[in-house]
Order: C-alpha cells, then sequence, then structure tokens
C-alpha cells in the first residue's frame, strides 16, 4: 500500500528535528533534560560561550523545545514539556542499537564544531 505523506506535515517535522541537529543545542537540550538552569550554569556544563548558549536557547525557545522563567535576577531555562526529555531518552535508547551504522554512514556527514 503507497502511503502519501503531507509535504507540509514533514516538512514541520524536519524543521522540529532540526532544533536537535545541532551538536551545541542537542547538549543545551540534554543539561536541560537533569532540571531548569541559569545560561551561566549552561555556559560552566557545556564550555560554550555566553552568547553562543544565548543564541541556541533563543532559538530552541522560539521553536518551543525551551521554555523560560524569570526568578529574581535569573532567568531559569527548562525543557517545555516532558516529552522532549522523552525524545532525548528514545534516541539515546534507539542509538545504543544502531551506533555503529550511525557512526559509519557516509552520507550524514558531521562537520567538526568548535566549542565557542
Amino acid at each position: 500500500m503507497l502511503l502519501h505523506a503531507n509535504p507540509k506535515s514533514i516538512e514541520i517535522q524536519a524543521r522540529f528535528f532540526r532544533g536537535f541537529s545541532d551538536p551545541s543545542r542537542l547538549m543545551i537540550l540534554e543539561f536541560l533534560h537533569s532540571g531548569p538552569r541559569t545560561v551561566s550554569e549552561i555556559v560552566t556544563a557545556t564550555g560554550l560561550s555566553q552568547s553562543n548558549v544565548s543564541n541556541h536557547l533563543g532559538c530552541l525557545r522560539d521553536c518551543g523545545l525551551v521554555s523560560a522563567e524569570q526568578q529574581g535576577r535569573f532567568v531559569h531555562y527548562a525543557l517545555s514539556d516532558e516529552r522532549v526529555g522523552q525524545l532525548l531518552e528514545l534516541a539515546d535508547s534507539l542509538l545504543a542499537d544502531v551506533a555503529k551504522g550511525v557512526y559509519e554512514c557516509t552520507r550524514y556527514s558531521v562537520k567538526e564544531t568548535a566549542n565557542d
């Protein structure tokens, strides 16, 4: 049976997964999986620059993957939905089974990125 995917839905899904496709954004999401954090905590944990973290958090907020809450002088960032964390866990579980294929795949080029 031939299935016809809704091109608009596929485009939205592709945009959704772009939030997870950048190593810096993924590192931030993984760190936030353990609970709300401030920018300075994220900077310390990831080794990224403050401006880089702020830019990625802006992207993740715009995409609806991260929320922000002002608490006194600080803004605490958190995963916007527990299912984001569940998706990260599912990805880890799946990757445990297919890591060799992903690592050896010549069609997925991973550019080297420096932690700014």
